[in-house]
């Protein structure tokens, strides 16, 4: 029997992981520090039958004495979302890279070698895009006067005409262009560094967008599945920025706790650093997802308001092929059933 430690293990992706790993058999053992950013009430005493452990990963002792007998770490515990402002950029380099190195630090002074990274689609910026005079293209970040003035599609940054969205694969250059995303690639670069130092394996899954049962209500760092289902649950129109023509892939938490399963088994057959998109290949707009998830819950069509958040990025759409061909994981929950089940299903308090 293996025995996984899965920090942030009480948060939304991270229950449904220690779920998916209790059902398979694994000895599980749950850290979480019930930061405010996604915990409103207190921490529960287990998880899915799992133990918690209530500690921040900054804690060197506390994160020494945990990893005693374990096999494998599943790191989930993260500060997401784009936040409220820059007064929070201490605390997001506090909570995932700094979390992380006394992590990985630890983990190396107790032997432990595998690591499952929970990692983000926020490491490449925007997605992949194509120009039909100059090929593959990096548009640069948006301009807050073309965003101002509803200018929100990408143009090519040799000639300035438009560019089509494709598919971004794992060998994309890494772009942040929040907060969070800088910190997601400081956590990939970091984990790269132990395992070539240690000889230790490393599975990064780089989650798509996540919804499902269990996100929490409406908070600055909450998804935008969660705030169209907190505003709809609250009797309001969701609010869709921009135009709502962002494309982005929806991929549902049981399928990232599938992955997770995967991820770990991986870690058992090889070594070194190695990243994965966990997404389902099937792209929507997020205006299709407020409108598809305002019929499923009965409520208010939503409202394109075309407001704007300086730190997102317009198109990201992944391909899911590696993951297949090396993981084995095929998304299996499509939109229009987990947006139906997620228009009913409990958020977090």
């Amino acid at each position: 029997m293996t025995h996984v430690l899965v920090t942030g293990g009480a948060g939304f992706i991270g229950t449904h992981v220690v779920t998916a790993l209790h059902d398979a058999g694994h000895r599980v053992t749950v850290v979480d520090a019930g930061h405010p950013g996604a915990h409103r009430l207190p921490l529960p005493d287990t998880v899915a039958g799992a133990p918690l452990v209530r500690l921040d990963l900054r804690d060197r002792p506390a994160v020494a004495g945990v990893l005693a007998g374990v096999d494998v770490v599943v790191h989930q515990a993260a500060m997401v979302g784009l936040g409220v402002d820059l007064d929070d950029l201490p605390e997001y380099v506090g909570c995932n890279d700094l979390g992380s190195a006394v992590l990985l630090a630890a983990m190396a002074r107790a032997g432990v070698h595998r690591l499952v990274l929970a990692s983000s689609m926020v490491v490449y910026g925007e997605g992949a895009y194509a120009c039909a005079g100059h090929g593959a293209v990096r548009p640069a970040p948006r301009s807050v006067a073309d965003l101002a003035a509803g200018h929100f599609e990408p143009v090519c940054t040799s000639c300035g005409a438009a560019v089509t969205p494709g598919l971004v694969d794992e060998e994309a250059p890494l772009d942040p262009r929040s907060v969070y995303a800088a910190t997601k690639v400081a956590q990939e670069h970091l984990t790269a560094v132990w395992a070539r130092q240690t000889g230790g394996t490393v599975v990064a899954l780089r989650y798509h967008n996540v919804y499902g049962p269990g996100m929490p209500r409406d908070t600055p760092y909450s998804g935008v599945a969660a705030i169209f289902r907190s505003a709809l649950e609250a009797g309001r129109a969701p609010r869709v920025f921009e135009d709502g023509g962002q494309r982005r892939d929806f991929v549902h938490v049981r399928d990232v706790a599938a992955a997770n399963l995967a991820a770990l088994e991986a870690t058992g057959t090889r070594t070194g650093w190695r990243a994965y998109n966990v997404a389902s290949g099937r792209p929507a707009t997020v205006g299709q997802l407020a409108t598809e998830l305002a019929r499923a819950a009965g409520g208010p069509p939503p409202v394109v308001t075309g407001e704007f958040r300086l730190g997102d990025v317009r198109h990201v759409v992944a391909s899911p092929a590696r993951a297949e061909a090396e993981l084995g994981f095929r998304a299996a929950v499509g939109l229009a059933d987990g947006i139906t089940e997620f228009a009913h299903a409990p958020l977090r308090g």
